[in-house]
């Protein structure tokens, strides 16, 4: 079936946006890798300016007490709010947070890291409000693609505020967190649009073998997958806590101190892989040649390979920085394609005589 060109241009516009998004996080993760959190003291802007400084001396002399001050200020506001909604130990735990009030030494590499990741999330911020407006030629034929790129449209906005407050709060552990369950809800929602403005025009896909099991299988892999993301961005937390206890020395033991969380994070991982390999095998029994489930997860096979490879990096070899990122990049990559891959067998039907 032939799909009308407005809606192709929005198919496509909407698996770039999902590209661009995946290198979001990768940016993310190199300013995680890197250190460059707090590059820049302030949100929207850096030091206070449009093009961030390159040199302490276009700095005035009393920076460091300027934003830590703005920062308590901003924090206590978020505060406040956290309050209102009843999470009292949660504002707490921002008032007394002592590392708020530890001004950040000027480190060029370290703003223009942490800019460039703003710069890409900016960018991001296009391509989110140009796929919600194109989405509005499904208002009569699929609602559904128009809401939820509207609603996505509204948390991207949050996410961004958000960002702000990781910033603000010092890179605060639970905040992280909560900012990358956040990116994979953005990625869940533009993923389903992306498959359902596809299917709109092409026929169910209809096989032999019943799909029950599959199914189930690659629900439990997709709960696992998010699960353990969840559990690699604790680990990550405990590691950033144990560096500054360290003074960021003997960077080789950083791994070996996290204790039992990163062992939950290890054994999870290879039940993720040993499921994934079930799943892909009952794949290639059902589906054959050039099939997309099939497709996607020969996809799926390579990016495992991969987060193995990295993690084995991590664990093994001091943390490498290039290592980090990939690792964090895949793991959204991962959950990406797995929620597609559950999405388009969700739809395949079973051929009844």
């Amino acid at each position: 079936m032939m799909i009308p060109k407005a809606q192709a241009r929005f198919i496509r516009l909407n698996l770039i946006t999902i590209g661009v998004t995946l290198l979001v996080i990768l940016a993310g993760g190199v300013v995680r890798s890197t250190g460059s959190g707090m590059g820049c003291p302030d949100w929207p802007k850096c030091f206070d300016q449009y093009i961030p400084p390159t040199s302490v001396t276009q700095l005035p002399a009393d920076y460091k007490v300027k934003y830590v001050e703005e920062r308590v200020a901003k924090n206590e506001r978020f505060a406040k709010t956290l309050d209102k909604l009843g999470k009292k130990h949660l504002a707490d735990q921002i008032r007394h947070d002592k590392s708020i009030l530890q001004p950040e030494v000027f480190n060029a590499a370290k703003t223009w890291t942490e800019y460039i990741n703003r710069l890409v999330g900016a960018t991001t911020g296009l391509f989110m409000l140009a796929l919600a407006y194109r989405s509005f030629i499904y208002r009569k034929i699929a609602k559904r693609i128009m809401w939820l790129s509207l609603i996505n449209l509204v948390v991207v906005v949050f996410q961004a505020w958000l960002g702000s407050i990781v910033v603000s709060t010092n890179l605060l552990q639970w905040v992280i967190t909560v900012h990358m369950l956040l990116a994979m809800v953005i990625l869940a929602i533009m993923t389903y649009t992306y498959y359902y403005a596809q299917q709109l025009n092409k026929e169910p896909v209809v096989i032999i073998s019943k799909m029950n099991g599959l199914k189930v299988l690659l629900f439990v892999s997709l709960a696992l997958s998010v699960i353990q993301i969840v559990l690699g961005t604790e680990v990550r937390e405990a590691i950033d806590t144990i560096s500054k206890a360290l003074s960021f020395q003997a960077r080789e033991t950083w791994v070996g101190k996290v204790g039992d969380l990163f062992v939950y994070h290890r054994d999870l991982a290879i039940a993720v892989a040993v499921i994934n390999a079930i799943a892909y095998k009952m794949l290639m029994e059902k589906f054959g040649g050039k099939a997309t489930p099939l497709l996607v997860g020969n996809a799926i096979v390579i990016v495992l390979i991969v987060q193995v490879l990295t993690g084995l990096l991590l664990s093994n070899f001091a943390l490498p920085p290039y290592a980090q990122a990939t690792h964090m990049l895949f793991s959204t990559i991962l959950f990406t394609l797995q929620f597609y891959l559950y999405l388009v067998v969700s739809r395949a039907s079973t051929y009844n005589h």
